[in-house]
């Protein structure tokens, strides 16, 4: 039972700097009903920036900030490749993931950069006597808490509601009038911003930055908004936000959980497809057994 306490606050302290990945895939795959695979490119550009900027005598949380406007660089190209271009999101997200690989090898300077021995956002929190695990988790909670705040706040200003009507339906937001371009690329530029800046307070915690760190993370932060919306349905904004978070911490837990079964390191990538497999088919598989399911509340979702 200790083991598995252990276990679990291990991976509360490594999912909620992971929620912020899963929070920025979710605006483009969720609110703006687009595929994007920047995720995998802008997440190692967010971690070199925060590591080469803290090795260079940057203040942590400036580094952090700074990875977050890398990754928003990283979503304004690919809007524009998808909205100006008209080139498929599938596609300019391939596009510009692969060109990122380049910009962030030349930005670290070498596949990897170590942070043993630098400061980072977790050692003021640490000062007070607490584990690095504990540290990680309460930084890790405050920063998640910042950005959900601030997301629900913007996403219910004009700005975010074209947002979030252009997600809704296409035809008709441009036939009232909202430029549906702007509004993609907005929400491109904050929602890789989140996943550079996950990339960030990962780098600091796993001191180290590497370039191929974003390998599959795209994988990791949809199996997150599966698990939160298969055990929380018809939640409002702020909820759904708030489980996701909760989604990245449960998915932590059961990746910890299969490597206790001896499972090898390398196989982490097919252990999270699988995950995902099965959070995706649940529906189908309640569906088929015939399980209770909650009924949709009145109002719409």
């Amino acid at each position: 039972m200790t083991n598995l306490i252990s276990i679990f606050l291990s991976s509360a302290s490594q999912g909620v700097l992971w929620a912020l990945l899963a929070i920025g895939v979710f605006l483009t795959f969720r609110i703006l009903d687009i595929a994007d695979l920047t995720a995998e490119g802008s997440f190692p550009l967010g971690a070199g920036i925060a590591a080469m900027s803290i090795t260079k005598g940057i203040h942590p949380v400036l580094a952090c900030l700074l990875g977050f406007l890398g990754g928003a660089a990283a979503g304004l190209v690919s809007g524009l490749l998808h909205t100006k271009l008209k080139i498929p999101a599938l596609l300019a997200g391939i596009i510009t993931m692969t060109g990122l690989y380049s910009i962030t090898s030349r930005v670290m300077g070498a596949p990897n950069i170590s942070l043993l021995g630098q400061k980072t956002v977790f050692d003021w929190v640490q000062s007070y006597g607490m584990t690095k695990e504990n540290a990680v988790l309460i930084v890790g909670l405050i920063f998640a808490l910042i950005v959900v705040a601030l997301l629900v706040l913007f996403l219910r200003t004009e700005t975010g509601l074209a947002i979030r009507a252009t997600g809704d339906n296409l035809a008709m937001s441009e036939a009232n009038g909202i430029n549906t371009d702007n509004m993609k690329i907005i929400g491109y530029m904050i929602s890789n911003g989140c996943i550079a800046l996950s990339g960030s307070l990962l780098a600091q915690n796993n001191g180290f930055a590497d370039l191929n760190s974003g390998i599959g993370t795209i994988v990791i932060g949809l199996a997150s908004i599966i698990i939160a919306e298969v055990l929380f349905r018809n939640q409002s904004l702020l909820f759904r936000l708030l489980t996701i978070i909760l989604g990245a911490v449960i998915y932590r837990f059961i990746l910890a959980l299969v490597f206790e079964l001896n499972v090898q390191p390398s196989d982490s990538k097919l252990a999270s497809a699988l995950v995902l497999v099965i959070c995706l088919s649940f529906p189908q598989i309640q569906q088929k057994l015939k399980l209770p399911t909650r009924t949709k509340a009145k109002g719409g979702k």
